[in-house]
């Protein structure tokens, strides 16, 4: 690993015991720890480390995350933050749980996983999976929604404190509108991309309206906001999956939340242990 000029090392975990600290700050000879308070999890920020030899092994060993963070990367200068839906915003894959109540969860699960992981291609996957919710009732969205979905850790604080500092949020997603619009008016996000299902009569035809929402369109959607928005500052997008990766790769920062191991070796940082909020913490 490459130690960048003047760059601190930030550390942090859901709890990050004194001792390991002392420990890194020793391995790192770093000259300095400060405490970090931007996100509810346990963070630390390492001033001038001299050495990353042993660093990666042993975060790995104790379940923290770590990133090196230049001066010059401060929050205040975050203009767009981008970010997937499933299993990034939130802790599940909806087309997963609306399959389950199909009585096909197994299966579906099985094509999305595959779909992430890069092995096949996304809309070819997407549409196979909505084809094979035909005839679902609508009220099955609701019920994900309601029973199933939930944010995943830290998102509230850091939707907050984007709005506090002014800076414009994007949700893209290739799932569906019915959760990103309800998502939008849960966490006052200021622009989305997703699919429409084709819906009749109440239930699902196994079709989706319009063009399919793939890698392509979401970093078509990511570079138009970012030219607007953050041509004087940073633009930030956050993924875990493979059709995340032209988004990420245009991104000033791009972090890979909980991801797939493509996109974790791809992504400029990788958050596997705090909630999202620790994106605050890569910045100074």
């Amino acid at each position: 690993m490459n130690l960048p000029a003047d760059a601190d090392l930030v550390i942090q975990g859901p709890q990050v015991l004194r001792e390991d600290l002392e420990i890194l700050r020793l391995l790192t000879s770093a000259s300095g720890v400060e405490p970090l308070t931007r996100a509810s999890c346990d963070a630390y920020r390492l001033h001038e480390p001299e050495d990353l030899a042993g660093l990666t092994e042993a975060c790995e060993a104790a379940g923290y995350d770590f990133a090196l963070v230049p001066p010059e990367r401060t929050l205040d200068r975050v203009r767009l933050v981008a970010m997937d839906m499933d299993s990034t915003l939130i802790t599940i894959e909806c087309i997963d749980e609306i399959a389950a109540l199909q009585g096909i969860g197994d299966q579906v699960a099985a094509i999305t996983a595959a779909a992430m992981r890069g092995e096949i291609d996304f809309r070819a996957s997407l549409t196979k999976r909505v084809g094979l919710l035909e005839g679902l009732p609508v009220e099955a969205l609701a019920r994900v929604y309601d029973e199933r979905l939930q944010l995943s850790p830290g998102a509230a604080r850091l939707f907050d404190t984007l709005r506090g500092i002014g800076a414009k949020t994007l949700l893209v997603s290739g799932g569906f509108t019915f959760f990103t619009e309800r998502l939008q008016a849960r966490l006052a996000i200021d622009f989305t991309l997703s699919n429409v299902l084709d819906i009749v009569d109440g239930r699902l035809t196994g079709r989706v309206r319009g063009d399919i929402v793939d890698a392509r369109a979401k970093a078509a959607m990511f570079a138009a906001l970012a030219g607007e928005y953050a041509s004087d500052g940073l633009s930030v997008a956050i993924g875990d999956g493979a059709n995340d990766l032209p988004m990420l790769a245009l991104a000033d920062v791009s972090v890979a939340y909980r991801a797939k191991p493509r996109v974790r070796a791809r992504a400029m940082h990788a958050l596997d242990h705090c909630g999202l909020d620790g994106v605050l913490n890569l910045f100074s």
